[in-house]
């Protein structure tokens, strides 16, 4: 059984530069899936032509089995939100709804019922005759959605919708947009460089690295299990040590940092003894003591840097020159002091590998 969006193959070049290679990607019917990336590294552009706003170079795009070649953007029965929001000033909330039904011919009295309905589930519920100017941004943005929303596409793509908003009320979008796609059970691709977007909204995550898929899967394995360093870099803080591997069959390294460490097995990375590689710990997994711990494995670290969030802190530290952070808990923060000598301590399964 074929997956409901599947691309294959995907290339995309203008002039001599590469934007996407051999990009792959299967999409289940309803599921909610989040583009993840910096700036430039081809999760907008992935979009644009799954839109019909590019065209591939080389490769296929198919919905449901049928290929999207040579359809036009508004044959392609897609919503599509912007983080410009695009609404239509001299239009009102219902009227800029209803719009792409009067393109679908779909008659004004019928259409406004409909138009009025969607308005209601993205909580604009007697809003409907008010204009763009007379909205704040999250309501111009659920217009958006709404507009998006009403004609029933096969996918719902998102570009950055969020990234206008401030950070309360991009919270709050957040929740709202994966409640009404829950709800409607549209499949969705969501655009975003923001991984606290990626790792809330999404049921799987797509990671962009250089016009490449660098990883995609569910978000918690993609941050407790990522399988490159770009990966492990972006998604989340990560203490990145530098090791070479000693005995691949059993799981163990060394590190001038760590010492002869045993990290957790590996999924789907091939490894070798002698291969140079960097273990991954995040800095939450690591504990701070006053001595070494005899169930866990240990090295000392002097603290140099304390940032405290109130909840939590981030406690800066060194270990044979290579910088640390461990998060602890915001009441132990009183009891450490930048000058301290102290250990990190870590099991097995806190740590794992990661190739260039």
């Amino acid at each position: 059984m074929s997956s409901y969006l599947q691309l294959s193959g995907i290339n995309k070049t203008y002039g001599n530069f590469t934007a996407l290679e051999n990009v792959d990607l299967e999409v289940e019917k309803g599921e909610f899936v989040t583009f993840l990336g910096p700036s430039g590294s081809g999760k907008t552009t992935t979009l644009m032509l799954i839109a019909g706003f590019a065209t591939p170079t080389r490769g296929t795009i198919d919905i449901e089995g049928a290929s999207l070649a040579g359809l036009d953007p508004q044959d392609r029965n897609i919503g599509i939100v912007f983080q410009n929001y695009a609404l239509f000033p001299h239009k009102t909330a219902a009227e800029n709804v209803y719009f792409p039904l009067q393109m679908r011919d779909v008659k004004r009295l019928e259409g406004m019922r409909r138009a009025d309905e969607m308005l209601d589930l993205v909580g604009l519920a007697g809003f409907s005759h008010r204009y763009p100017k007379e909205l704040s941004g999250g309501q111009q943005q659920r217009v958006a959605l709404a507009r998006a929303l009403v004609f029933e596409p096969d996918l719902l793509l998102l570009d950055e919708p969020l990234g206008a908003l401030d950070k309360n009320l991009r919270e709050q979008m957040q929740i709202e947009i994966k409640r009404i796609q829950k709800k409607l059970g549209v499949t969705t691709i969501f655009v975003t460089h923001d991984q606290t977007e990626a790792m809330s909204m999404s049921d799987r995550i797509c990671v962009f690295s250089n016009g490449k898929i660098e990883q995609l899967g569910k978000p918690l394995d993609i941050y407790h299990r990522p399988k490159t360093k770009f990966v492990a870099d972006f998604i989340g803080e990560s203490n990145l040590i530098p090791a070479r591997i000693t005995d691949a069959a059993n799981c163990k390294a060394q590190s001038n940092v760590l010492g002869d460490v045993t990290y957790g097995t590996q999924s789907g990375t091939e490894l070798r003894d002698g291969q140079e590689v960097s273990l991954v710990i995040r800095p939450e997994h690591l504990k701070l003591s006053s001595k070494r711990l005899a169930d866990r494995m240990s090295a000392g670290i002097e603290i140099e840097t304390i940032v405290n969030y109130g909840d939590n802190a981030l406690v800066i530290g060194t270990s044979e020159s290579q910088q640390i952070r461990v998060r602890v808990p915001g009441a132990d923060v009183v009891i450490l002091n930048e000058g301290d000598k102290c250990f990190i301590s870590w099991t097995q399964d806190d740590v794992f590998v990661v190739t260039d």
